[in-house]
């Protein structure tokens, strides 16, 4: 049933009027005042306001600057009743977004003509914004599944097509081989070609790549120079040389670009499911481990894995035992990236970010310490020293006069899955201080879809504390909107990756305003990762971005230098004009 909000102080009209939309079906909520109308339109949400304009205390126009500025309520249908006809009283209240006008005395005829047409004007929006919604969402879930430069699959769909297989295997107890293949020195040639001809040679890489593969096989692009095949209906020894003999013979000859001649060098290793491994990720670590035998002088350009080749070098071995001893020593330290309001244009809160400063090794990328950390169950007590001494540095700026940050924590899928979360949270807030309301703890897709139930009910234990919960980088997994309706969460992080080609890719601009308009109009804070240009940043503000974090502000840095960033008062505006 559609409900219509009526706020008009003198109590005839407003009496007479509810009975006419209530004899007509109408569900009808009435407010005397312009305070009470606000109020109860943020509460009950009605599909349509009739609002009169002259009313003592909050006025029509204030009523419609009001409800516009909370995105809830924004895009209500908003008629207004008024006793004069003046041009200029019509033209401020369309200018404020205002859909109709209603003159007093009105008749019946005119009321719910008016009505009928902004509801079925209404309607005709909510098709179209959801018509574009699911033209978005297939848009996306391509563009997560596909390479954007060589339309290969990626690493996504890669992983989607091995489950289809694998119950077929299982079924019929065939072996499934994953090849994995690199091309020398393709990384270092974009990068001296430069871009757009190091993009024209990969596209080239990928043409001959697929006119090697047959139907129902995949071939993906799972780095820069290296593609990992998918083989369907190969299931012998024999048959994957022919295959492997076939795409060394295919990279035999060379590329020509312009002037330049271009010779690649194909490697290949080979996994077999079952025996070298019952996961993806683990077929395509030993597969790669057999690509780097081939590599070695005298070797077949073509290796099958075995055990020998997986064993760990020592200085894997040596670093795994030294991030255990790290975190006792203290090597490691956080640092902290600027989150800017859009709005105030002043910095708002912070990511946390470890990093580890190995007394010999100089700094260790996170890109390396956060996968081993993962893989052995170390980031666990690093997560929880990361959250412990981040709220205890948020405290310390609140204690040094600042003005209370909202500190933004990671936690890993280990770290979500670890039983008494919440426990955990609960006594660290206690011990450091730190109000729950000032913590926001951000999670990945990944991490929430492995069990959605569980999860739900995670995040809403957390949320009941007053904690906020934000999703991190959007848009890299599974991205579906009707989950991301069903979790409690605050804030949506737009991944980097769509950031940084914000304004030169075309479907990355489109999907990038689609994720906006979605968040916000599920209640969601926006929060942009990776500004690193004015023109990201204009974009962003000329779309009602909530927040940015990146270079373009300020990378991460240390406790000491953010406290002077605080004490300056650097925000948005002070930035550009110094640029």
């Amino acid at each position: 049933m559609t409900k219509i909000l009526v706020i008009e102080d003198e109590r005839a009209i407003r009496s007479n009027l509810l009975k006419l939309l209530s004899a007509e079906g109408f569900e009808t909520i009435g407010a005397d005042s312009g305070y009470s109308g606000v109020q109860l339109a943020q509460q009950e949400l009605p599909d349509l306001i009739i609002c009169d304009i002259l009313m003592p205390g909050l006025d029509g126009y204030g009523v419609l600057k009001a409800l516009h500025q909370d995105s809830a309520t924004a895009t209500i249908p908003f008629i207004f009743l008024t006793a004069k006809a003046d041009r200029s009283d019509l033209r401020q209240g369309m200018s404020l977004g205002a859909d109709d006008y209603l003159t007093k005395p009105f008749s019946r005829a005119e009321v719910l003509e008016a009505i009928a047409v902004r509801l079925q004007k209404q309607r005709l929006q909510t098709q179209r914004h959801t018509l574009e919604l699911k033209k978005t969402e297939a848009l996306m879930s391509y563009l997560i599944r596909y390479d954007r430069l060589t339309n290969l699959p990626n690493r996504f769909l890669l992983q989607e097509r091995f489950n289809e297989l694998l119950t077929q295997v299982k079924a019929d107890s065939q072996r499934l081989p994953i090849l994995c293949l690199s091309l020398e020195p393709l990384n270092h040639l974009n990068n001296t070609l430069g871009p757009a001809n190091g993009d024209l040679l990969t596209q080239a890489v990928a043409e001959r790549l697929t006119s090697c593969v047959r139907k129902g096989d995949t071939i993906a692009q799972v780095g820069t120079e290296q593609f990992a095949l998918l083989l369907a209906s190969i299931h012998e020894n024999e048959q994957v040389v022919k295959i492997a003999q076939t795409l060394l013979s295919a990279f035999s000859s060379p590329f020509h670009l312009g002037i330049h001649e271009i010779l690649l060098t194909a490697r290949i290793g080979i996994a077999w499911f079952g025996r070298d491994g019952r996961d993806l990720d683990t077929l395509i670590k030993h597969a790669s481990a057999a690509m780097e035998d081939a590599k070695q002088p005298g070797k077949t350009p073509y290796q099958f894995y075995i055990s020998s080749i997986g064993a760990k070098s020592q200085e894997a071995l040596l670093l795994e035992q030294e991030m255990r001893q790290a975190l006792e020593r203290g090597e490691f330290q956080l640092y902290y990236q600027p989150k800017v309001n859009l709005l105030t244009e002043q910095i708002e809160g912070a990511e946390a970010l470890a990093r580890w400063y190995h007394p010999k090794r100089g700094l260790v990328s996170p890109s390396e310490f956060i996968p081993l950390a993962e893989k052995t169950g170390l980031i666990v007590p690093l997560g929880e020293w990361v959250l412990k001494t981040a709220c205890i540095q948020a405290r310390a700026w609140q204690d040094a006069g600042f003005y209370p940050l909202r500190i933004a924590v990671n936690l890993s899928g280990h770290q979500f899955s670890q039983p008494h979360l919440g426990s955990l949270v609960v006594d660290i807030l206690r011990e450091t201080g730190l109000d729950p309301s000032y913590l926001e703890l951000e999670l990945t897709e990944s991490s929430l879809m492995q069990n959605p139930e569980a999860a739900i009910a995670t995040l809403q234990e957390l949320k009941a504390l007053g904690i906020r919960i934000s999703i991190d980088d959007f848009g890299t997994g599974y991205s579906s909107l009707s989950y991301l309706s069903q979790f409690p969460f605050d804030v949506l992080k737009i991944d980097r990756s769509f950031v940084c080609q914000l304004t030169e890719d075309a479907k990355n601009t489109t999907i990038t305003t689609a994720i906006l308009q979605m968040a916000h109009g599920l209640n969601l804070k926006v929060v942009a990762e990776g500004v690193e240009t004015s023109n990201q940043l204009a974009f962003l503000q000329g779309h009602q971005c909530d927040e940015i974090q990146g270079y373009w502000f300020s990378p991460p840095v240390s406790a000491e230098i953010f406290s002077e960033l605080l004490s300056s008062g650097k925000g948005l505006s002070l930035l550009s004009n110094s640029g």
